[in-house]
């Protein structure tokens, strides 16, 4: 079978059985591609599946060695690398030998970084003042209330966009929250989130049906993730803040802020939906880096001076 007609079944795999999301559809779909573009390349022909299924280590660590010289960051190649193993896995599940070569290649090691939340007060700030930035007054009350319940209720902005009008917490206080890996958990809901909600509802010009999206754009479609994104590159230049206060940033900074006043990392864990509690412990290493630079500010003895050496 050819290698187009393989990757249409993958992809239909991916959209049915693994019901991954067609944005991670995509992006998977320009990996293998990309993989597939590179192979053809380097042997100077189109490979066939069983090409494919024969390629040596060298052919693996030489499309990596590529991606490196074109400056990939390491955390996409790991992705593409993983998307390969994925197609290989399929391809193995529907009846043709594994590739012995894929099992050696190792992933590149990925710099880990700490996140970078904002201040309690940046973060007060931006959920008070970022609706005042539009000129439809619909429109600002929406941001403020997307922006408010990412920051209190710590949701992904995927998360939060996804949501229809009904499920929408105007009286409950609890919000059920369907998550990565069909995992679902419950949220706590502020008032000041259901305010928020109750007047942008009121004052959005369009029908927002029950199963509809409970956010949406200035046509009355689901909200796109690259508007959001907007809205706050917008807002962080009006007011000075740094690149790396992004929509996502405030689901770090709601964890950040939470750790540091209550030290519960396990109820964290809980509120962001992290599978594994070593996800959630990055934010241990936040509140003491946090910590650290408190006291070499404050504390007096923090500042000796060295004395000089004898020579």
């Amino acid at each position: 079978m050819a290698f187009p007609v393989l990757l249409m079944e993958w992809i239909d795999w991916l959209r049915n059985v693994r019901k991954v999301s067609p944005h991670t559809v995509e992006a998977y779909e320009g990996d293998l591609k990309q993989f597939w573009a590179f192979q053809n390349s380097h042997y100077g022909k189109d490979l066939t599946v069983e090409d494919l299924l024969n390629l040596s280590v060298r052919d693996f660590r030489a499309w990596l060695v590529y991606r490196s010289a074109e400056e990939y960051e390491h955390r996409s190649t790991a992705r593409a690398l993983s998307v390969v193993r994925s197609f290989y896995k399929f391809l193995t599940k529907h009846g043709h030998p594994p590739c012995v070569a894929l099992a050696s290649i190792r992933s590149p090691r990925l710099k880990i970084g700490l996140p970078r939340p904002l201040s309690i007060d940046q973060a007060r700030s931006l959920v008070e003042d970022i609706g005042d930035l539009n000129e439809e007054p619909w429109i600002g009350s929406r941001n403020q209330a997307l922006f408010t319940l990412l920051y209190s209720s710590g949701l992904r902005l995927g998360e939060a966009l996804g949501l229809t009008r009904k499920q929408a917490p105007l009286e409950s206080d609890i919000l059920l929250v369907h998550g990565k890996g069909k995992r679902e958990r419950l949220v706590p809901i502020l008032p000041i989130i259901q305010q928020t909600l109750q007047d942008y509802i009121r004052l959005c010009p369009y029908v927002l049906t029950p199963d509809g999206p409970l956010f949406v754009g200035a046509k009355g479609k689901r909200l796109d993730p690259a508007i959001a994104q907007k809205a706050m590159r917008h807002y962080r230049r009006a007011v000075g803040l740094p690149e790396s206060a992004t929509p996502h940033a405030l689901r770090h900074s709601c964890a950040t802020h939470l750790m540091g006043a209550s030290g519960d990392l396990r109820g964290i864990q809980e509120l962001l939906g992290h599978a594994s509690l070593a996800t959630t412990q990055v934010y241990t290493d936040i509140d003491a880096t946090r910590l650290m630079k408190i006291y070499e500010n404050t504390h007096p003895r923090a500042k000796i001076e060295k004395k000089p050496s004898k020579e």
